[in-house]
């Protein structure tokens, strides 16, 4: 069942446009910010942009920080949000559901090709913008600091030197905490997938989550709640690139998104293996 799922993803046209978007917005900063006269302050600007115009074998950890607080959300929500909705609006879901496949299954399945639908735009979002960056800025020639200002080689935010294996380690690290979230995230619109027979509506609902979430993050007033927001902790793949690497928030966001996967994972099946498919 994962397999066909896996098929259906790989030839849906829609399915490689929102990956080729997602590779598109790092590439256009990358030149932007190769033909300027200046680069960003140390501190300004989006994370480590700063730092790519020395080194762009960091240009990578730039381009997350460019998709992830909106951009790769609004793809999960997308993809996700499709998930149930889309086969009951087609009319295909009841079909699915005539042939030997549980309904639990299918579930799995549909959050599995999620998550593999996430893990590969980052792996793409990664390697283009690393190629980018090599191509615009070179390999740390002039050195370059993980945050910000000039130095010899490669150093970390805290200011010590990474080697290029330590830092591609720590790349992947980010990347799997980044994968995490999304997949925290794509099973709330996955839930709300099951409530409806429209694709877009779930999308907008797991929208909708993005942007209170959001707003409750700048408010005083929900301090008390923010540390149970589920976008909380999404900037937290940062800490991958101190040294030492700060757990401490790294931990409490893998706790926090498999929460919300045990959850809205466990109410979509609650919903879904009870629901009347008509469609």
């Amino acid at each position: 069942m994962i397999g066909v799922e896996l098929r259906k993803l790989v030839l849906r046209p829609r399915m490689w446009v929102s990956v080729g978007l997602l590779c598109l917005l790092p590439a256009i900063v990358a030149v932007f910010l190769a033909t300027a006269d200046f680069p960003p302050p140390p501190g300004q600007g989006g994370a480590f942009l700063s730092a790519v115009v020395s080194d762009g074998s960091l240009y990578p950890a730039a381009a997350l920080a460019l998709v992830l607080p909106l951009f790769l959300p609004i793809a999960v929500a997308v993809a996700a949000g499709d998930s149930i909705a889309g086969e009951a609006a087609g009319g295909t879901l009841r079909y699915l559901l005539v042939r030997p496949v549980g309904r639990t299954r299918l579930l799995v399945a549909k959050l599995v090709t999620v998550a593999v639908y996430v893990t590969a735009a980052i792996a793409f979002v990664v390697l283009t913008s690393l190629v980018v960056g090599v191509l615009l800025f070179g390999t740390g020639g002039q050195g370059g600091v993980v945050g910000g200002g000039p130095a010899a080689g490669v150093v970390s935010m805290s200011g010590t030197a990474l080697s290029s294996t330590s830092l591609g380690w720590r790349l992947l690290g980010a990347v799997a905490y980044i994968v995490v979230s999304m997949v925290g995230f794509a099973a709330i619109t996955v839930f709300l997938s099951t409530t409806t027979d429209s694709a877009l509506a779930a999308a907008l609902g797991g929208l909708a989550v993005l942007i209170t979430s959001s707003v409750l993050e700048t408010l005083d007033a929900a301090a008390s709640l923010k540390p149970y927001l589920p976008t909380h902790y999404w900037l937290s793949w940062i800490d991958f690139f101190r040294d030492p690497v700060l757990w401490r928030n790294i931990d409490q966001g893998l706790l926090l998104q498999a929460g919300y996967i045990v959850v809205f994972f466990g109410a979509a099946w609650a919903n879904f293996a009870t629901r009347d498919v008509t469609s």
